[in-house]
């Protein structure tokens, strides 16, 4: 089994968790092993054994096919009769848990607690349907991408039109750059046909959008960090970002991550160095980006979108 960072799994873990459930809704022991994609240096999900764990908690992400293959993924990682805990948002597929639990052979109870929907189960005898719904959730040749993608992953099953704008105001970029919020790699592809690119880092909390990335970007120059771009890796001293940024947390419209996306960029270039980035019209970054910048440009606006060049 492939172990990763601190929360690496071995013989002797029996409980996993799955992202960051409430600790007033659910009973998480000390040394539970977590699981979630989206924390960097967890353990994978998929590399657990069939039938090895004890017990889990799942917080549930809010997209039903990319739940639904958690779920699968959590019955077949489970042994029998080991209980299951998920719990999400009403609104965010909470209220559907409870049916898709009992799509899987599993007897549930369903209560519900600020603004939560909490089910408790344990994994059946045998569970159905499990090989379906992790098909559904699996890595896939995207053929609209024209690339490795996963649903969770941004924008998984069709290019992003911010993204899309930012390449078509790009110009030729030169010398050391990274890709902060990378995802599957669709912005890195046409940087790098630049021969003049020496060397990109390309940066993503998703650890499926790295693996996909991987499997997309074939090129020495490129390095992978599955990392939070906002803290890690240690870079410096660059020629060049060029950044989509996230502004939703958990689901949530949180505009400051793409300001600290702004200012990381700023940490991270060379006196003159450059970023690019592309944001929805109505998130306000002109605020960070004019202290920090030496001279900030609006390059492109469209279908809701606008790119900004900034030298420091």
């Amino acid at each position: 089994m492939r172990r990763s960072g601190r929360f690496g799994l071995n013989q002797q873990d029996s409980f996993c968790v799955y992202g960051a459930p409430s600790v007033e809704l659910a009973t998480v022991p000390a040394g539970a092993v977590q699981v979630s994609p989206l924390i960097p240096g967890a353990a994978v999900l998929e590399d657990i054994a069939p039938a090895s764990l004890s017990a889990m908690v799942v917080a549930a992400p809010p997209g039903t096919v990319e739940r639904r293959y958690v779920l699968a993924r959590a019955l077949r990682a489970l042994k029998p009769g080991a209980p299951l805990t998920v719990m999400a948002p009403k609104e965010k597929g909470g209220s559907r848990l409870a049916k898709e639990l009992q799509d899987f052979g599993c007897e549930v109870e369903d209560i519900g607690r600020r603004h939560q929907r909490i089910c408790h189960s344990v994994r059946p005898e045998a569970p159905t349907g499990l090989d379906a719904a992790i098909a559904a959730g699996a890595p896939r040749l995207v053929e609209a991408l024209g690339q490795w993608s996963q649903p969770g992953v941004f924008s998984w099953d069709r290019p992003d039109p911010g993204t899309l704008l930012l390449i078509s105001a790009l110009p030729a970029l030169s010398g050391r750059g990274a890709d902060l919020g990378c995802g599957v790699g669709l912005l890195a592809a046409p940087v790098l046909a630049n021969p003049q690119v020496a060397h990109l880092d390309l940066i993503d909390i998703d650890r499926r959008a790295i693996e996909a990335a991987r499997r997309n970007i074939d090129d020495p120059r490129v390095a992978f960090h599955w990392s939070d771009a906002r803290s890690a890796p240690a870079l410096e001293g660059l020629d060049f970002v060029v950044m989509n940024p996230p502004f939703h947390d958990g689901g949530a419209e949180d505009k400051t991550l793409g300001q600290a996306f702004v200012r990381r960029s700023h940490q991270i270039l060379r006196k003159g160095g450059t970023v690019w980035l592309v944001a929805n019209r109505h998130l306000p970054y002109e605020g960070v980006l004019t202290p920090l910048f030496a001279k900030v440009a609006l390059k492109a606006e469209a279908g809701g979108f606008k790119v900004y060049e900034a030298q420091t």
